[in-house]
């Protein structure tokens, strides 16, 4: 969701989108055709932007933004516009191999840019999305359209933004003077990295159509050309400026940290998913966000060629996007000499361990307190940064961007004085609370008129930080995963009927218990509550607070609950599948809520940074 940090905010390059019968702007924004809805993290200054059918684009306002990321709906009728940055390309026909193997060495004249043949390979995306009803689990919420813009890529395919096409129910693509549009499939969003893949079958939509080409990462002050089709107007649109800075930056839709390229060139919403060019002609990275506040003005953020490639070749090798890897733990930096020496530490080098996470394969050989100096023989500076191209430095935790799901890293450590090399198996993080639904419909699972469902960001933001509770947000922020599959059950709500006369007003409780078992995840209540044969089910909420249904009286009552309330099914379709209990070390159970932020977004200081 998005929150302002001293009065600034990311935008995410969002098309404008609009509801059936009213538009509605939203903090972060699709970069969509000309409609929106906007997307911002959690306390941060991340946006994401998407351009109204109604030509008003909304950007994060600092003061409404929320401190966790996911949505958040902005109802003003004039919200503020946010700005989206499109890249255009040269477009040149290739061979149908790889889509990550793109020809580097087309030219083109930068004085000529109107009758560069690439810009026929940046085509309008119409989208139409019908996001879940996370506080009512088992409906969708209102569908709205929004548009934004992508390009061809060769092979069939054209990429995008991923929160250009989140939870579609249609996607439509139009090319540049073509008043025919195509329908699109959706192949493969990868969340964290904002891409996603689409496919267009209609033969006549490639008729004469030239795919671009990916050129290399840019040098600093490199100019840089955006084409899309952002507010304002029908055609395509084409901006300049230059690459003001390349460095890791946070990405608002995925809430990670990735290789990002800023540039000044103007972006508005509906810019999202069109390419970058450079005065070559190449496609130097997708344009997907902005970062607003007062005292700044056309900053804008393309995600660069190395990152689309990595996203492609992951594709390719797992026939689905696996996501980017972790390493998994808390590092603070060793820029003070008295510390260092404390460490045993000899030389101006490393970053220090301060947590580990349970859920990742670095738990089996770091510990806090081990000192990280090297990364594949690469030396890790006291600033946590490690050298980058000729004359730079870049974050440590690039490298690890670099890598795939299933890697090994070579770390070198000092542990207590004593130099080590131990090997880590990279894997993607696990959440707690997550940022994105998988599958996009969340769980539940309704007895008695109790509606238990996991806790989660999107959810957060729908319910509002304030109806969530302290100490439920605490944990969101403060916790993280100690086996893989583990949530954070809670009741949502409870749908009134005299079975369950005095809960009535009873929401958003983390549920601890059922008949003294702790619950591990939704799957798991589930599976306890069908296994159950005793008279009554007992719920142990947080605060200890307790409630008890009569067994027998609760399974009559079910069908009359769910006829009354309109509710199709009493669970979600994957808590029919048989349970699997997640639990493979039993000693994880033991730890409890941390002392130390979940994400980067969270921490308030330059000290401390999660890889």
């Amino acid at each position: 969701m998005a929150v302002s940090v001293a009065n600034c905010s990311f935008s995410v390059l969002n098309a404008s989108v609009k509801l059936q019968s009213s538009s509605v702007s939203s903090p972060w924004c699709f970069v969509a055709a000309s409609q929106k809805k906007s997307l911002a993290p959690r306390a941060s200054n991340l946006k994401r932007k998407s351009s109204r059918s109604d030509s008003s684009s909304p950007i994060l306002n600092p003061e409404n933004q929320k401190n966790y990321p996911g949505r958040v709906r902005d109802d003003s009728p004039n919200p503020p516009q946010k700005m989206a940055f499109k890249a255009f390309g040269s477009p040149k026909k290739e061979k149908k191999d790889s889509l990550s193997d793109f020809t580097r060495d087309q030219q083109t004249d930068p004085g000529k840019i109107h009758d560069a043949s690439f810009l026929n390979a940046v085509v309008k995306v119409y989208c139409t999305h019908t996001a879940p009803d996370y506080s009512l689990p088992w409906q969708k919420q209102r569908q709205f359209t929004s548009t934004g813009s992508a390009f061809m890529i060769g092979d069939g395919k054209l990429l995008t933004n991923a929160h250009c096409v989140e939870h579609d129910t249609q996607v439509k693509v139009k090319r540049r003077g073509d008043d025919r549009k195509y329908v699109a499939k959706v192949l493969v969003r990868g969340v964290d990295c904002d891409i996603a893949l689409l496919s267009v079958e209609s033969e006549d939509f490639w008729k004469g159509a030239e795919p671009l080409r990916l050129g290399h990462l840019p040098r600093l002050q490199d100019s840089v050309t955006v084409v899309g089709y952002p507010l304002g107007g029908d055609t395509i649109s084409v901006t300049k400026g230059v690459v003001s800075r390349i460095e890791v930056t946070s990405y608002a839709h995925g809430s990670s940290d990735l290789l990002g390229i800023q540039i000044d060139a103007a972006i508005n919403p509906g810019n999202s998913g069109g390419p970058a060019f450079n005065d070559q002609g190449q496609c130097i990275g997708v344009a997907f966000q902005v970062y607003r506040s007062e005292e700044t003005e056309n900053i804008g953020y393309v995600i660069p060629t190395t990152v689309v490639s990595h996203f492609l070749t992951d594709y390719e090798r797992n026939g689905k996007y696996t996501g980017y890897p972790c390493l998994g733990v808390l590092l603070q930096k060793l820029e003070n000499p008295a510390l260092r020496e404390c460490l045993k530490v000899p030389t101006n080098e490393g970053v220090l361990v301060r947590r580990v996470e349970p859920t990742s394969d670095a738990s089996k050989v770091l510990k806090e307190g081990d000192v990280i100096v090297s990364f594949d023989d690469l030396h890790v500076g006291c600033e946590g940064t490690v050298p980058f191209r000729s004359s730079e430095r870049i974050a440590f935790r690039y490298l690890i961007s670099q890598k795939f799901a299933g890697d090994i890293a070579e770390l070198g450590i000092i542990r207590a004085g004593e130099h080590k090399k131990v090997q880590v198996v990279l894997r993607p993080r696990v959440h707690l609370v997550p940022y994105h639904i998988d599958g996009g419909q969340p769980s539940y699972i309704i007895v008695a008129g109790l509606v238990f469902t996991p806790l989660s960001e999107p959810l957060i933001e729908e319910e509002c930080e304030d109806t969530i509770g302290l100490k439920l947000l605490t944990k969101a922020r403060y916790s993280v995963a100690r086996f893989r599959g583990e949530q954070i059950v809670i009741l949502s709500q409870v749908l009134a009927n005299e079975v369950n006369i005095g809960y009535e007003d009873m929401n958003n409780q983390q549920v601890l218990k059922f008949n003294g078992i702790p619950i591990r995840n939704i799957h798991h209540l589930a599976h306890l509550i069908d296994m159950c044969k005793d008279k009554y089910l007992v719920f142990e909420f947080e605060d200890n607070y307790v409630a008890v249904l009569e067994r027998e009286a609760s399974n009559s009552a079910s069908l009359c609950i769910l006829k009354d309330y309109g509710i199709p099914s009493e669970r979600s379709a994957d808590l029919l599948e048989p349970y699997v209990d997640p639990i493979v070390d039993t000693q994880a159970l033991d730890q409890g809520i941390g002392d130390s932020p979940v994400s980067n977004l969270e921490i308030g200081f330059d000290g401390l940074v999660w890889a």
